[in-house]
């Protein structure tokens, strides 16, 4: 057996001095792990404890597979230690804080003497961290070393190598596969901005190891990361610019549901400037008076007019780099090229035996995406499976407040494919529960087939948008259109009532000229 060398290394994104991250390691990078020796000929050899990794893996071993489980760093992967479940502790903390900002329209006395007038709401970020850190402590055995072995796993900590076509190397054994997966994931990449490396600006991978709130914070890249973590900061008490080079915040999403979510984050005390370029980036000369580490951004704008920003801190949230680096591809035989691991539908590499998937493989870089490759891989690299990643309806969400969930095609995207669509739009506004809550901004858009009801893509914008989005994700799979939707009872007061009320402006749009001309001679003759 071989031992990992690891017990006084602590990776990014962990803090070595907190008590809960402390627990984090011991589950999920145990030191003194003691690796297995290989026995035979794995079924399958997963390189990556990430989402997709630990899913491959564990789906297989429960199915009886010999499994190997390979991993350099932190199982979990990004989901758990640096990504979906910080960030959300993170969100939830804001949102309760605006909430309590707001809470004055619900009858709730606030301290507005003093130096509470201006904000009558404090608290202690130092608090929202650890409690951050405290509840992925808590979640992290259901990814840690320990239960995996006991799902039958053989889990190897340390760097794995692909020797050949068919054999890994990991922690000075070679280990023999029939089949491989490589499910490494990705990392945030530095864009091309003068000075940016040398100002060690945040990623995803080390903003949660603050303790410290910044006063000033400039976000770079207005997509889902910038935009959540721009509109925690502000809500916590930070002056945030956020800063976009496209000509508006969410790119790839609707654009009406972009400009709702700005208004928003405009609300929240985020300044957004769309539009810009950033000409660089440096630390700023240490100043009497001034604190330490301060960051220059300078960019300009869309009409030439140059601007300098001070932020304590710099995040960058936008670009995404595959881990593909050092896993010895060429050797397997195993193509790349800059969107990750070349991939087929069925999710096989240039190697018929080795596969990939998650985020080293994918566009669709999101956890549930993930989840749903690694079982298209076990139905088809240890079966005689034929799935198809083409074939899945996958949404995704951006978790500002309010949420951007959105599944299937958005009415650009439908244009640009030349299918035309009908379009059913609901505001909540119009929903009496959202009313009651006070949370009226946003809306739900469900794009159908012209003529039909089969929905083909939907946008829902509100507060809890995700956790609503699965009705429509479920009706797009089942091929469940509008119509069946309307005929079914949904709980009211609910947010969740607008996918009915859409379907119930469908049904109402459908009755033609010539039905209602007929329906109205039926009532006639009824009198």
């Amino acid at each position: 057996m071989s031992k990992q060398g690891h017990e006084n290394s602590y990776p990014a994104g962990v803090l070595a001095d907190n008590v809960h991250d402390r627990r984090l390691i011991e589950q999920v990078r145990p030191p003194g792990w003691v690796n297995p020796q290989p026995q035979g000929r794995y079924h399958l050899c997963v390189i990556g404890g990430g989402t997709a990794g630990l899913v491959a893996a564990a789906g297989a071993a429960g199915l009886g597979a010999r499994v190997a489980l390979i991993e350099r760093n932190l199982l979990g992967g990004d989901c758990l230690n640096v990504g979906c479940v910080p960030s959300k502790g993170v969100l939830a903390a804001a949102r309760a804080w605006r909430g309590a900002r707001s809470a004055a329209a619900f009858g709730v006395e606030q301290d507005r003497s003093g130096a509470a007038a201006q904000d009558p709401v404090t608290g202690s970020f130092a608090a929202v961290m650890d409690r951050m850190r405290r509840i992925r402590s808590e979640i992290a055995p259901h990814d840690g070393a320990q239960r995996f072995r006991d799902l039958g796993v053989d889990v190897y900590l340390g760097e794995g190598r692909f020797t050949s076509g068919e054999t890994v190397k990991v922690g000075g054994q070679q280990l023999r596969f029939r089949r491989a997966v490589i499910a490494t994931g990705a990392r945030a990449a530095l864009i091309p901005i003068p000075g940016l490396e040398q100002a060690a600006p945040l990623t995803n991978e080390t903003v949660f190891n603050l303790t410290r709130l910044p006063a000033r914070l400039t976000v770079i890249g207005a997509g889902p990361i910038g935009c959540e973590l721009a509109q925690a900061f502000a809500s916590f008490g930070s002056e945030v610019t956020l800063l976009e080079a496209a000509a508006r915040i969410l790119p790839r999403e609707d654009e009406d549901a972009a400009g709702v979510v700005q208004a928003e984050l405009e609300r929240s005390g985020v300044r957004v400037l769309t539009g810009v370029e950033i000409t660089g980036v440096e630390m700023a000369p240490e100043q009497a008076g001034e604190p330490a580490g301060r960051r220059r951004v300078s960019l300009r704008h869309g009409d030439g007019a140059a601007e300098t920003l001070e932020a304590d801190q710099v995040l960058l949230g936008v670009g995404r780099q595959p881990n593909t680096e050092n896993l010895g591809l060429a050797a397997a035989g195993v193509e790349t090229d800059r969107g990750g691991v070349k991939v087929d539908q069925r999710l096989r590499t240039s190697n018929p035996k080795i596969y990939a998937c998650g985020d080293v493989a994918s566009a669709h870089k999101f956890t549930h995406a993930a989840d749903a490759q690694a079982r298209i891989v076990i139905q088809n690299a240890l079966f005689f499976g034929r799935a198809r990643t083409d074939r899945l309806v996958i949404p995704w969400v951006t978790y500002t407040s309010p949420e951007v969930a959105q599944v299937g095609l958005t009415a650009a995207a439908a244009a640009a494919q030349r299918i035309e669509i009908d379009t059913v739009r609901v505001e909540f506004d119009d929903v009496d529960r959202a009313r009651l809550d006070g949370e009226t901004a946003g809306f739900l858009k469900v794009h159908v087939r012209k003529g039909s009801d089969r929905i083909v893509g939907a946008t829902l914008v509100g507060e809890d948008a995700g956790d609503m989005i699965g009705e429509i994700v479920l009706a797009m799979t089942a091929g469940v259109g509008l119509g069946r939707i309307a005929g079914t009872i949904h709980p009211y007061p609910t947010r969740g009532e607008i996918i009915k009320k859409a379907a119930d402006a469908w049904r109402r749009e459908k009755l033609t000229p010539t039905v209602r001309g007929l329906l109205a001679g039926y009532f006639r003759l009824l009198r």
